[in-house]
């Protein structure tokens, strides 16, 4: 989730749990630990794939966190031995407000390797919008209370209250996924496909609309679905050219370090000469902010891999598109086409424009 997400959950926690003994500190303390896992942003990994591969992996491992807040307790009893909270309240706030970070983040789709150094994939859950106001606001709204009026009863009430609200908000999200994938499997045994794995996510900002993926060898389809939608849902089937992709790229470390942390979610253009993988997760159809240019197809018909690959400049979707999205939500019957969005997939980035 976005910094000010976190920053807010981890004051509320902190608040909740020792703002009787802290005060109006506890919601600093809060706010401050809870952003360090983010920090592993400041490391350079070598090229763009391993920074987006590598985030959210060491830092936000469940083991190196509890070890951390155990290691903190103990440094933090051993200098104030007589604070009137007990070390056991104290490691179960610090591994609360640490935990709780990339715990967030998993319901997100960009993928957290919570049980790192373990080989397993990153877990993405993909239920809730990196920014989701819905969820952040009861946070921010107590932690801005209780910065006002103190962390006696009534402040820690408020911290109750929104952790609650949340909470029940971001479980909502799960409903929702599941209503998302029940009908786009309706969708699917209605066209008789059979894809090798299927994906939902929320669009921006909201949980009332869907975006739905299947991907099924060298074609994904894509539909949205949304909770006041009344019609069967339709499908738009958009070429992947994995097979194509698969021979160029053979050799290619970060080819295979994309297949493993997407689950094999991706596209690839061939674009002046370059072939680009798209993560095909993140984002709407046609905006999709992680491209990589991973080798070049050389006149000699042979493809040199690229060593040091470089993000490609993201396209963003304007206001327009995004009030398109809304008047979808509230509207299936509102014109939008999947296809006409994700045309420029296989246009020259920004940076490559004449």
């Amino acid at each position: 989730m976005d910094s000010v997400t976190q920053l807010v959950l981890g004051a509320s926690i902190q608040g909740a749990m020792l703002g009787r003994w802290q005060g109006r500190k506890a919601l600093v303390y809060g706010a401050a630990l809870a952003t360090l896992p983010d920090m592993d942003v400041l490391i350079d990994y070598g090229d763009a794939v391993a920074d987006m591969t590598y985030h959210r992996g060491f830092s936000h491992s469940l083991f190196v966190l509890a070890a951390l807040a155990a290691l903190l307790t103990w440094l933090i009893r051993k200098r104030w031995p007589d604070a009137g909270y007990s070390g056991r309240r104290l490691f179960l706030t610090l591994a609360l407000v640490l935990c709780t970070h990339p715990l967030l983040d998993s319901f997100t789709t960009y993928g957290t390797q919570l049980f790192w150094p373990l080989t397993t994939p990153p877990v993405a859950i993909s239920s809730i919008f990196i920014i989701d106001p819905l969820y952040t606001l009861p946070l921010l709204l107590a932690t801005l209370v209780a910065l006002v009026i103190g962390l006696g009863r009534s402040g820690r009430r408020w911290e109750y209250a929104a952790l609650a609200l949340s909470s029940l908000y971001l479980g909502s999200t799960l409903v929702g996924k599941t209503m998302a994938e029940h009908r786009l499997q309706a969708a699917l045994e209605a066209q008789n496909l059979q894809p090798d794995s299927v994906f939902s996510t929320p669009t921006p900002f909201n949980t009332l609309l869907w975006r739905v993926m299947a991907v099924d060898g060298d074609i994904y389809y894509e539909g949205l679905t949304g909770w006041l939608d009344h019609e069967p849902m339709s499908l738009t089937a958009l070429p992947r050219q994995s097979e194509a992709a698969a021979k160029a790229l053979a050799n290619s470390p970060q080819n295979e370090r994309l297949r493993w942390f997407t689950g094999d979610r991706l596209r690839y253009d061939l674009i002046d000469g370059q072939w680009v993988a798209t993560d095909l997760r993140l984002g709407m159809s046609g905006y999709h902010p992680f491209r990589f240019a991973l080798a070049t197809a050389g006149e000699d018909g042979q493809t040199r891999l690229i060593e040091y690959t470089e993000q490609w400049p993201a396209r963003r979707p304007d206001a327009s598109v995004l009030r398109l999205l809304m008047a979808r939500a509230l509207d299936a019957a509102t014109p939008l086409s999947l296809a006409e969005l994700a045309q420029p997939l296989g246009e020259p980035g920004p940076h490559q424009r004449q």
